[in-house]
């Protein structure tokens, strides 16, 4: 492990649109340095190591696995390949920080979880917006209590692709659709501020691929508390989310699942705005915290635990239960 003074040096595996947010914020993060990049493709590797000031690139992902100087690998490829590829990292020891969501199904999270468990090795799944500022200041908020409880949630993802059957997020044998891949955060909202809800009922529409095109989703909690949740491929949604307490309501602007403005509106209608914006993408914050638990040589996050990639991708289960959508 890299001691106190020496940065965690990264290894990126798939250097696709969301690799090259996350290495661009990485050259922001001071105990951190991208080393090696491994592509399918050597010509790809070789080009993305360039750009974002890497030393090596791979046209081989088991070589990077195998480098010595990796301290952690970055798993960014189609959600499909996650489980492949996160346990094959971990078979080599490597710490893995991998993509959301972790895993297609629980079963396979499971298998995950259970063999970084067996090799004693770091795992986490990458959902970055546990680690931005906003986000951690709205859930120190209302733990704090001044607006007293929260009685409901509405949060909505949405955005409209062109239609490519080929494309990730379209091919159901990618893991692609509108619950997977922005779904997630809306669920992850809900489950990071009024926790597992006590019944969900759930709507889906899909493309003739299979994968789904929308997700309605209703969860409900004692007291008649509900979190009204939304995801679709098929318009551009405010990608807001508005939560409603005794005392006040506070909206996290468009964009919630990014560094963004937060308003706080007590009960006598006054206004507080916070503005959470950055010059990064916002990634650095989860790379700097991953780093920070591979220098301590820790095993398992105590934000994104184990424990709630569980309760997650359980949660996704039982969506993806009701609306009929499996992965095979």
């Amino acid at each position: 492990m890299p001691s106190a003074a020496k940065k965690v040096k990264w290894g990126i595996l798939a250097p696709g649109h969301i690799a090259k947010k996350f290495a661009n914020d990485l050259l922001t993060v001071e105990s951190a340095e991208l080393h090696a990049v491994a592509s399918r493709t050597l010509e790809k590797a070789m080009d993305f190591k360039d750009a974002y000031h890497g030393k090596v690139a791979y046209g081989d992902y088991e070589e990077l696995m195998k480098d010595p100087n990796v301290d952690a690998i970055y798993i960014a490829n189609p959600h499909a390949f996650h489980k492949e590829y996160t346990i094959a990292c971990l078979q080599h020891k490597k710490p893995v920080l991998c993509e959301k969501p972790l895993a297609l199904n629980s079963s396979d999270v499971e298998e995950m979880l259970q063999t970084a468990k067996k090799k004693d090795v770091l795992l986490m799944e990458a959902l970055w917006t546990y680690f931005l500022p906003h986000y951690t200041y709205v859930l120190g908020f209302l733990k704090e209590g001044s607006f007293g409880k929260v009685l409901s949630l509405e949060a909505d993802f949405g955005f409209q692709p062109e239609y490519d059957e080929n494309s990730r997020l379209f091919n159901k044998k990618l893991g692609g659709g509108s619950l997977l891949d922005i779904g997630i955060y809306p669920i992850f909202a809900a489950l990071t501020i009024l926790g597992k809800p006590k019944s969900i009922d759930a709507e889906g529409t899909f493309f003739k691929t299979g994968a789904d095109s929308s997700c309605d989703m209703l969860f409900e909690y004692p007291n008649n508390v509900k979190a009204k949740l939304r995801s679709t491929l098929l318009e551009k949604t405010p990608t807001e989310a508005f939560i409603e307490c005794e005392h006040g309501t506070i909206k996290l602007h468009t964009q919630f699942h990014k560094p963004t403005k937060v308003t706080f509106i007590d009960s006598k209608g006054n206004e507080m705005v916070k503005d959470f914006t950055t010059t990064t993408n916002g990634y650095n914050f989860e790379a700097s915290h991953f780093s920070e638990l591979v220098r301590q040589n820790k095993k398992e996050s105590p934000v994104m635990t184990h424990d709630f990639s569980r309760l997650l991708i359980n949660t996704m289960d039982e969506v993806k239960k009701q609306i009929g959508l499996r992965y095979d």
